[in-house]
Formats: C-alpha cells, sequence, structure tokens
C-alpha cells in the first residue's frame, strides 16, 4: 500500500453545511482515486440528503466514524493507523486519538502528515502561508509538526477541489432531462438558482424581476434562501404564481451531484459559502457569491480579494458588493450585465481549471513528505 493513501479526516460541523460538504467532497474524491478514508464527524445529519450512501456505509473507500469514537481506546485499537491526519478549519483531533497513535512507534511505518487544512481565501497571506509549518509546542503531540494547507486560486496556493471527471459529467449533461426529473416544468424561461443567507438586496432583485419582460424562474434552496424569500414576498406583497414575470420554485434537499446539476441548469446562480462558490465556477455560469459574513466586517476584504484575483469586471464587482452589503449602493440590474458575465465565467473556469486540483496537490504534498512518488494514472 502507498504511504499516502489512509487518510483521517476530522470534521465539526459549525458553519451552515459548508464544512460537512467540503469534507465530504474532499473524502469521496480521495477514495475515488483509490485511498481509503475515514472521515470523523461529530454530526452527520446533512449527509442524509447530501451524500446517503456515507451513512449506510455504501460509499467504496469511504468509512464514517463518529467523533467520540475517536476518544475511545477500544475503537482505536482495531483500526490500521493512517498515513494522513487532517484536522479541516480550525477543528482539532481529540487528544485521546493523537496521544494513542503517536504512542506506538514503529521503524515500519513513517509518522502521518499532519495537515492543519484552512478556510479558502483569495487574500495574500493565504498564498504565503500554504505549506508552513506549525510545531506543536506541549501536549501528548510536543515535538510534532502540523502543516497549513490553503485551498486557493493560484498555482502558489492548495488549489480547489476538482474531480478528475467533472469535465466529462458536464459534457454528458441534459438540461432539460435534469429539470424534468425534477418536477420543473421548465418553458424557456431564465432560469437564477438562489442559495443565500439573507442579502438586504433580495427584495430589490425580486421586484427587478417582476418587472422585467423575460420571465424569470427562482429556484430556490432549502432553508434560509427559501425562508428569506418568502419573508420578502409577504412583505412586499409579490406573486409568484404560473404566468408571473417571476415564477419560484422551492426546491427540496438534494445530494452534492444534483447541486451541482442545479448549477449547470442555471443561467445566473446567487451562491453561498465556500463549497458552493467553487461549484459555481466550475458551472462556468455566472454567479454572485454571498459570502459568509463576520462581525467584524473581515469578510470585506476576503471578497474584495476574491472578485481581484478572479479579474471580476466591474459590473459584477458592483453586483457583489451590493449583493453582500459591502456598499451602500443599488444592485445593478442584473440581466443587462448577463451576457458580459457570461465570457468571464467561462473563462475563469478554464483558467482555472489548467492548474492542479486541490487533491493532486494534497497527494503531491504528503508524497514529498513521506519521499515517495504516488502511483497515478495521468494527469488530473
Amino acid at each position: 500500500m502507498n504511504l499516502a493513501y489512509r487518510w483521517d479526516i476530522f470534521c465539526r460541523v459549525i458553519d451552515n453545511y459548508g464544512d460537512i460538504g467540503v469534507c465530504w467532497r474532499l473524502a469521496a474524491d480521495l477514495a475515488r482515486r483509490g485511498a481509503q478514508v475515514r472521515l470523523w464527524v461529530d454530526d452527520p445529519a446533512a449527509l442524509a440528503w447530501m451524500a446517503p450512501e456515507a451513512l449506510s456505509g455504501d460509499w467504496p473507500g469511504v468509512l464514517l466514524m463518529p467523533w467520540n469514537d475517536a476518544s475511545d481506546t477500544r475503537v482505536l485499537d482495531t483500526l490500521e493507523p493512517a498515513n494522513v491526519w487532517i484536522e479541516a478549519f480550525g477543528c482539532e483531533i481529540p487528544l485521546p486519538f493523537v496521544s494513542h497513535h503517536l504512542a506506538k512507534p514503529s521503524v515500519t511505518r513513517a509518522t502521518p502528515v499532519w495537515i492543519n487544512l484552512e478556510y479558502l481565501s483569495a487574500e495574500s497571506f493565504a498564498e504565503r502561508s500554504h505549506g508552513l509549518v506549525s510545531p506543536v509546542m506541549h501536549g501528548v503531540a510536543r515535538g510534532h509538526i502540523k502543516h497549513f494547507f490553503y485551498p486557493g486560486f493560484t498555482p502558489g496556493s492548495g488549489g480547489l477541489l476538482r474531480e478528475p471527471e467533472l469535465k466529462s459529467r458536464q459534457q454528458s449533461f441534459d438540461r432539460a432531462a435534469w429539470l424534468t426529473g425534477q418536477g420543473i416544468d421548465w418553458q424557456g424561461e431564465r432560469l437564477v438558482s438562489l442559495f443565500c443567507y439573507e442579502p438586504s438586496a433580495l427584495p430589490a432583485l425580486l421586484a427587478q424581476w417582476q418587472q422585467e419582460p423575460r420571465p424569470t424562474r427562482l429556484l430556490v434552496t432549502p432553508g434560509r434562501a427559501a425562508v428569506a424569500v418568502r419573508g420578502v414576498m409577504a412583505a412586499i406583497g409579490l406573486a409568484a404564481s404560473k404566468g408571473d414575470a417571476l415564477r419560484i420554485d422551492e426546491l427540496v434537499p438534494m445530494r452534492q451531484t444534483d447541486f451541482d446539476h442545479l448549477l449547470w441548469a442555471c443561467d445566473l446562480n446567487l451562491v453561498r459559502g465556500e463549497d458552493s462558490v467553487v461549484r459555481a465556477l466550475w458551472a462556468g455560469k455566472p454567479f454572485i457569491w454571498h459570502i459568509y459574513p463576520q462581525d467584524d466586517d473581515a469578510h470585506h476584504a476576503k471578497l474584495q480579494a476574491f472578485l481581484d484575483v478572479l479579474q471580476a469586471p466591474a459590473s459584477l464587482r458592483q453586483a457583489h458588493l451590493a449583493w453582500n452589503s459591502v456598499v451602500d449602493t443599488p444592485l445593478p440590474r442584473l440581466s443587462d450585465e448577463h451576457a458580459c458575465w457570461v465570457g468571464w465565467a467561462q473563462r475563469t473556469r478554464e483558467r482555472l481549471c489548467l492548474q492542479d486540483d486541490l487533491v493532486t496537490r494534497l497527494e503531491d504534498f504528503v508524497a514529498s513528505k513521506h519521499a515517495v512518488v504516488l502511483d497515478r494514472p495521468g494527469k488530473r
């Protein structure tokens, strides 16, 4: 077995599906490439619809593990040691797990490569910090080191999650058939997906579409987005029935693969959080990102850096800043800018696809620490 082919990934679910969404895509992608992955999660509930095979144990190469079992020596005694430990998004591996494995040195087994997988950011510090070491200064792991791994949009970062088969999946996608399968009787309207928090510009956007000659079909994800839309519609007295300029469909929770299909099917995607913005990039369609708001407004700089590194046109930048309440200016009329944004989205996807994806970079990073060469067919 290759040294890099058994992975422990630790995930604590704090945010709105982004953390478990990213960790599941990472685990599944590693498994597709031949790895054996244990995914330790404190709250796996969202996987019931994201990836139901995960809960049933039917996903080859991935074993879902309860977080608390990482502190149970009876469980740990039954497990083969991993070659890689990943702490996702600042969570920390339970100390009993660390102590159990580091207390059993072996001349035939290298110390696990210990990785702190950080949040996605286009800010310059991410590239500067990517790959740096963080010595453990106290506790049972004193003397060992962790490595920072920063996902990002540049060759000097950790890259973006992108499965090897993604392009072929997109090429074979049948938009009309997928919409029919979802019970959406599409009649050629403009299709827009909505996955957001509670943007202050939402009332203006719905009113904008209500007044346009071309009908808009808004496909709303369940949860906060659906609640926000219902509240706005009630507050401003808008209707969204058959035949109106704006029609609204509330979707049910869907698998990650179907969320990809939703983004591929739509003409414009309004997305939120870390997992969905990457999937919007791969969709190659115009999108607006609702970045996770922070009390100290640190997300403003993060959003500006994102727009800079992706070379967003001025009108798309204005739309992002207004949608995220970074500036107190009206949202531009999205239909007027759509043609400009289409070309940008396609060019951006093609440019990013020329870079190695996150799992390829992660495997290479781990291999460099173990001084082995991964047996990997072809370029991913």
